[in-house]
């Protein structure tokens, strides 16, 4: 007999997360469904709860959002039917199965399949996550502290900083593959001259497994697009990175590099940039004569490049300022990526990080060089402004600052490098790459990274890039999935 109690949607997340399914699911509708990637969880406040997963259904492979409710008539109460942010669901999964619906449609009209979780699970499962609810009552259970904290001291720093040197290694690694999995896919994209995200594509697993020829790899406006992606995917932080990747899908390099030749190239870009993201306020120039002659320039930029650019656009409703410092608004980030974009095209900024790399052998050197080719201190109109038409009483020093900077170093173009150089056969400059993350330093804030290593009771160690990288592995692969016994110190201090 089935439960008929609800379950909180952090466990139905969960299972979704682990695929913790006792057999193949299926839609309503009877279709099989084949999950390839589960997706990245979606830790907004708005929004569907996984994003960018794969799935097939029958015989059908899409890209998209998975939505997770109790039952089939949240969707309409949280109202999913009129967000526009709910467009990109291609699953619906729910724990009730409510026999007069099979489907949910989105505010665009589609069609959203739906599967229903009780059907896939043990009910032994359901009764030990219902369990769990109480631990929740407890307060050091909602923060990041990991359930060894009050054991830690019974190993030695240097064995808590060797694994997590360890889980470093492997985060950077996961990056890395990461980048070759887009890279693949890039080159498989520009083998079919098509354009993203209008097409879907699945590439295909014998493409995946080949091995490419020198001239296949040696494409710049690929490898460009490669970084780009990365760099607007860490330009957005958590709250943005995802609406900033698929800007840079759309307005892609190939797009860029038509108006290369402007000679206003980064207002241009800017002009783009806002109203591709739908962001670009619609001001009635005959009733405010105090416009900005910036916003002025930016509309009439607009007017000569919408007869260029037929790909997709968003709207305002797409990025998130809520909660957000001023200085992280989308505004302020776009900006900042528009003068990055510059520097790409105009001053093969790729190819200086590259040469660089190969040139400097002083670790230190070599870190604070790359770094100063990456920050963007703030100039112009929105050196003045956080949101269009409004002046910021505190003038702002830097679009892309340091900190962010160090985020971008050791997330995109570490693994972007050292998977050039490995590609291209350049073993000595890729373990460069990775001497340059074990020993380079942050400065940065973590709030996880902080409670952890309190949790640990250990320092920084003047916070090495790598092991704040493995302590941020430690907690999102380890703690927050309970897998205690398959961590080296939870291993450890539990059998200790």
């Amino acid at each position: 007999m089935k439960n008929t109690g609800e379950i909180p949607e952090k466990y139905l997340a969960e299972i979704w997360r682990e695929q913790k399914f006792s057999k193949e699911i299926t839609t309503l509708e009877g279709e099989a469904v084949n999950v390839i990637y589960v997706g990245d969880e979606n830790l907004d406040l708005g929004g569907p709860d996984f994003k960018n997963a794969r799935i097939k259904i029958g015989n059908v492979t899409y890209v998209g959002d998975i939505e997770i409710d109790n039952r089939h008539s949240d969707w309409r109460s949280h109202g999913h039917n009129l967000n526009k942010r709910f467009n990109r669901v291609v699953l619906h999964a729910i724990y009730h199965h409510d026999p007069d619906h099979h489907a949910v449609y989105s505010q665009d009209g589609r069609r959203i399949p739906s599967f229903s979780i009780e059907d896939f699970i043990d009910q032994n499962l359901v009764e030990r996550l219902k369990g769990r609810e109480v631990v929740d009552q407890n307060e050091e259970y909602r923060t990041h502290k990991i359930h060894c904290n009050h054991l830690a001291q019974l190993l030695s720093d240097s064995e808590k900083y060797e694994f997590l040197f360890e889980l470093g290694l492997n985060r950077f690694k996961h990056k890395s593959d990461k980048v070759i999995a887009r890279l693949k896919e890039l080159l498989y994209i520009d083998s079919l001259k098509i354009k993203e995200p209008v097409i879907k594509y699945e590439v295909p697993e014998e493409y995946l497994n080949k091995s490419f020829t020198y001239s296949e790899l040696n494409n710049r406006k690929v490898w460009e697009q490669l970084f780009y992606e990365g760099l607007f995917e860490a330009l957005g932080y958590s709250q943005n990175k995802t609406i900033m990747k698929r800007l840079a899908e759309a307005v892609d390099i190939n797009f860029l590099y038509l108006i290369k030749q402007d000679n206003n190239l980064i207002n241009t870009i800017e002009s783009l940039y806002f109203n591709v993201a739908g962001l670009m306020p619609n001001f009635n120039f005959d009733s405010k004569p105090d416009i900005s002659n910036y916003v002025r320039l930016l509309y009439e930029k607009w007017l000569n490049l919408r007869k260029l650019y037929s790909g997709r656009t968003f709207d305002a409703e797409d990025w998130h300022f809520f909660k957000l410092r001023p200085q992280n608004f989308p505004t302020i980030r776009l900006a900042g990526g528009a003068r990055i974009v510059g520097k790409i095209l105009k001053n093969n900024l790729i190819g200086q990080i590259i040469k660089k790399i190969e040139e400097i052998y002083n670790i230190d050197v070599l870190t604070h060089s790359i770094k100063s080719l990456l920050i963007v201190h703030a100039e112009d109109y929105w050196a003045k402004h956080y949101v269009f038409e409004k002046p910021s009483e505190v003038e702002i020093k830097y679009f892309i600052g340091n900190s962010r900077v160090d985020e971008i170093l050791i997330n995109v173009v570490l693994p972007y490098a050292y998977v050039y150089f490995e590609i291209f056969g350049k073993t000595k400059n890729a373990q460069k790459v990775l001497k340059v993350y074990s020993e380079m330093s942050l400065d940065t804030e973590n709030s996880l990274v902080k409670e952890i290593s309190d949790s640990l009771n250990i320092d920084l160690r003047s916070k090495k890039g790598i092991i704040y990288q493995g302590m941020i592995e430690l907690f999102r692969n380890y703690c927050a999935k309970e897998k205690c016994t398959e961590c080296k110190i939870g291993d450890a201090v539990f059998n200790y």
